[in-house]
C-alpha cells in the first residue's frame, strides 16, 4: 500500500487506516470474532494504522484492538488512541478533561488495555476549555519523554488551539471529520496543517454511511445506532441527504467503482498529508474501502465533485447539541 507521512517527526503509515470504533460501540450490533478478523485482514492488506479511543465502549474497543494485536507483529502496526472525553451513566452525556494528572492516568490505562509498551499516536480527543492547552500538551510531551508515547495529535481542534499546542511540542496529526458532506475544515484546519507541517487524519470519510448508498432513512439503522441522535440522520433530513448523495452513486457507476470507493478517492486526492480512516467491522466492507486506492480521479472529476458538494451541502449539523458543545471553535 502507498504510504503517507503524517507530520515532520517521522510518523509514516499506510494511505488508508482503519477506524475501529464501530466494532465496540455506537453503530449497532457487535461481533468480536468478525471484528478481530477484520483487523487481521486489514493488516494483511497493508493497513498500518488502527484508530481507537478509551471512550469507545468505553474501554472495550482498546481491549479488542489489544487482543487482535497479540497475534500479530507489533512493530508493523501504528496504534492510535485518544483520551479526554468522559462518559457518564447517560449514554449521550459527555464531559471533557485535559488536566495533566488525568492525561497521565489515561495513558497508563490505555497502555494496559492495549497490551503495548508504547502508544504510537496519542490524541487529545476533545479540547478541554477549562484547562489551558499548554498544560495538557505539556503533560502529553512528558509521556513522549518517558517513552510511553511516540507522536502527539489533537482531534477537532481549531487552528488557534493547534498553533498553541504546536508551540509546546510538535503536533504530528490533527484528526477531524472530513468528507464530501463535511468540508468546513477546508476553511481553517487544513490550511493550518499545511502551514505547520501537521498531518491530517480524516474520520467519517464516507459521511457516516450517507455517501455509501446503504442508508436512506432512519429505519435502515439499528435501534441503538448513535446516528439516531445526529441531526443529519433524522427523518426528513436523512432522506434528503441520501438523495443529495445520489450523484456519487451515478459517478461511481460511470467510473466502474462503488460509491464508497469514489468518496474515499476524493479524500485521498485532497493532499498527500491526509489519511482517511473509514470505520468498519466487516471484512467485505474493508476490502471494498481499500480498493479506493485504485480509483483515479482527474482534475475535472475533482472539480465536478467539489461543485456538487460545496461546504454545507449536507442538511443538518453533524452533531447534536451535547456533542457539538465539545467541539473547539
Amino acid at each position: 500500500m502507498e504510504r503517507r507521512r503524517l507530520g515532520n517527526e517521522g510518523l509514516e503509515v499506510g494511505a488508508v487506516g482503519l477506524g475501529c470504533m464501530g466494532m465496540s460501540d455506537f453503530y449497532g450490533p457487535r461481533d468480536e470474532a468478525e471484528s478481530i478478523a477484520t483487523i487481521h485482514r486489514a493488516l494483511d492488506l497493508g493497513v498500518t494504522m488502527l484508530d481507537t479511543a478509551d471512550v469507545y465502549g468505553p474501554h472495550a474497543n482498546e481491549e479488542l484492538v489489544g487482543r487482535a494485536l497479540r497475534e500479530r507483529r507489533r512493530e508493523a502496526v501504528a496504534v492510535a488512541t485518544k483520551f479526554g472525553i468522559v462518559r457518564g451513566k447517560d449514554p449521550l452525556a459527555r464531559g471533557v478533561n485535559g488536566r495533566p494528572d488525568y492525561v497521565r492516568a489515561c495513558c497508563d490505562a490505555s497502555l494496559k488495555r492495549l497490551g503495548v509498551e508504547t502508544i504510537d499516536l496519542y490524541y487529545q480527543h476533545r479540547v478541554d476549555p477549562k484547562t489551558p492547552i499548554e498544560e495538557t500538551v505539556g503533560a502529553m510531551a512528558d509521556l513522549v519523554r518517558a517513552g510511553k508515547v511516540r507522536f502527539l495529535g489533537l482531534s477537532e481542534a481549531s487552528p488557534p488551539t493547534l498553533r498553541r499546542a504546536h508551540a509546546v511540542h510538535r503536533i504530528s496529526v490533527l484528526q477531524s471529520e472530513y468528507s464530501l458532506f463535511t468540508r468546513e475544515h477546508e476553511a481553517g484546519p487544513l490550511p493550518a496543517c499545511r502551514e505547520l507541517g501537521v498531518g491530517f487524519v480524516a474520520y467519517s470519510p464516507l459521511g457516516r454511511g450517507l455517501l455509501t448508498g446503504r442508508f436512506r432513512s432512519p429505519d435502515d439503522l439499528a435501534s441503538d445506532d448513535w446516528r439516531h441522535s445526529s441531526p443529519r440522520f433524522q427523518a426528513g433530513p436523512m432522506e434528503r441527504n441520501a438523495e443529495r448523495a445520489r450523484p456519487v452513486l451515478q459517478m461511481a457507476r460511470e467510473k466502474g467503482c462503488t460509491a464508497p470507493q469514489l468518496a474515499l478517492a476524493w479524500v485521498l486526492a485532497k493532499g498527500d498529508f491526509i489519511v482517511p480512516i473509514p470505520g468498519t467491522k466487516r471484512k467485505a466492507y474493508l476490502e471494498e474501502n481499500l480498493a479506493a486506492l485504485d480509483v483515479r480521479l482527474s482534475e475535472a472529476d475533482l472539480r465536478h465533485l467539489d461543485a456538487l458538494f460545496p461546504s454545507g451541502a449536507a442538511e443538518g449539523d453533524r452533531y447534536g447539541a451535547a456533542a457539538a458543545a465539545l467541539l473547539d471553535r
